[in-house]
């Protein structure tokens, strides 16, 4: 996959993109990521990349004309058309399934955002527009980060474990079950007898009732895209009105 990304700040992304899986990624040559400065796109003395809002009120807006001429430049420079992203407070939710999605891409560019925001006249150039959160960040690159770390563990050959990328957190619509390691009792506290067994089918069981209960209790709101038997339900109908004892 190759990610090329149009921002102000570019040398916000020499450290944590070379680290992690990310930077694994980058060493097996499954992803390129491909860094443009927005104000090599300038034509004025200042490069600037941002005047006053039309219409008054405060802070200054990102201007259209290096915009698209960034765009147009990197969508140039191919291989093929990339799926265009802008980094906006105004898009969609970021989540597990658009990540996934996003990563069958051949090509993404993703446009970082500052100031009060965009020139509404270049959303013309975007397939998609990505909010990673309900708050404000300073811009878009942050936000460009995250993006481009939960997309690149999904790239096959990124994870040492296939599935490591199935088995976590959002990927079936609940939170992920806790995990142990070794020791098995610390300070008086044990590892549930079920994980030590070696009876692969109850502690399936068990990891499913745990994220169940566990995402009824911290983030109920998934439940309503999440498949769940009727046993869960009732499970998580428990959960809600506190008649479970913690499990």
């Amino acid at each position: 996959m190759i990610v090329d990304v149009i921002t102000i700040f570019p040398g916000m992304f020499d450290g944590p993109m070379s680290a992690s899986m990310v930077g694994l990624a980058r060493e097996r040559g499954l992803l390129e990521l491909r860094v443009h400065d927005l104000r090599d796109y300038t034509e004025d003395r200042h490069r600037s990349t941002d005047d006053y809002p039309y219409g008054g009120g405060p802070g200054m807006v990102m201007r259209p004309e290096p915009l698209f001429r960034a765009i147009r430049a990197v969508q140039a420079h191919g291989p093929g058309k990339a799926t265009v992203v802008f980094l906006t407070p105004g898009g969609e939710r970021f989540t597990q399934p658009t990540a996934r999605r996003l990563s069958s891409e051949d090509r993404l560019l993703l446009v970082c955002g500052h100031y009060e925001g965009f020139d509404e006249r270049v959303f013309t150039c975007a397939d998609l527009r990505l909010s990673i959160g309900d708050y404000v960040l300073t811009g878009g690159e942050l936000p460009a980060m995250v993006v481009i770390d939960a997309v690149a563990r999904l790239i096959p050959g990124v994870l040492g474990h296939e599935e490591s990328a199935a088995d976590e957190s959002f990927s079936e619509g609940l939170l992920e079950y806790p995990q142990y390691t070794r020791p098995a009792t610390f300070e008086n506290l044990n590892v549930p007898e079920v994980l030590l067994s070696g009876n692969h089918a109850r502690i399936a069981e068990y990891r499913r009732r745990q994220s169940v209960i566990r995402t009824a209790r911290m983030r109920p709101e998934l439940l309503n895209d999440a498949h769940l038997s009727d046993e869960e339900r009732a499970l998580v109908e428990e959960v809600l009105e506190g008649s479970l004892d913690c499990d």
